[in-house]
C-alpha cells in the first residue's frame, strides 16, 4: 500500500531542516572560540619568527639583529593571518 503523500512530504521537509541545522552548527562558532583562534594565530606567528631569529643569531653571532627582524616579520605574518581568517569567517 502506498504512503500518504502528506507523510512523505513531511519526512522530506524534516530531513532538509535537520541537514540545515547541522550545517549551521558547523558554521556558528562561539565568540570565545573565535577570539582564541585569532589570538593563537597571531601569537604563534610571532613566536615562530622570534625563535627562527634567535637560532640564526646564535649561528651567525649577530645578536640582536636577526631576532628583531624576524620578530617583526612574525608580527606582520600574524596580522596577515588574522585578517585572512576574519575575512573567511565573514563569508
Amino acid at each position: 500500500m502506498a504512503k500518504d503523500p502528506f507523510k512523505t512530504r513531511l519526512e522530506i521537509a524534516k530531513k532538509k531542516v535537520s541537514k540545515r541545522d547541522l550545517e549551521n552548527k558547523k558554521d556558528n562558532q562561539s565568540p570565545i572560540g573565535t577570539a582564541f583562534k585569532l589570538s593563537t594565530e597571531l601569537v604563534s606567528a610571532v613566536a615562530v619568527g622570534t625563535i627562527i631569529g634567535f637560532l640564526l643569531d646564535k649561528t651567525f653571532g649577530t645578536k640582536p639583529w636577526l631576532i628583531l627582524i624576524f620578530f617583526f616579520v612574525g608580527v606582520v605574518a600574524g596580522i596577515i593571518n588574522v585578517i585572512r581568517s576574519a575575512k573567511k569567517m565573514q563569508k
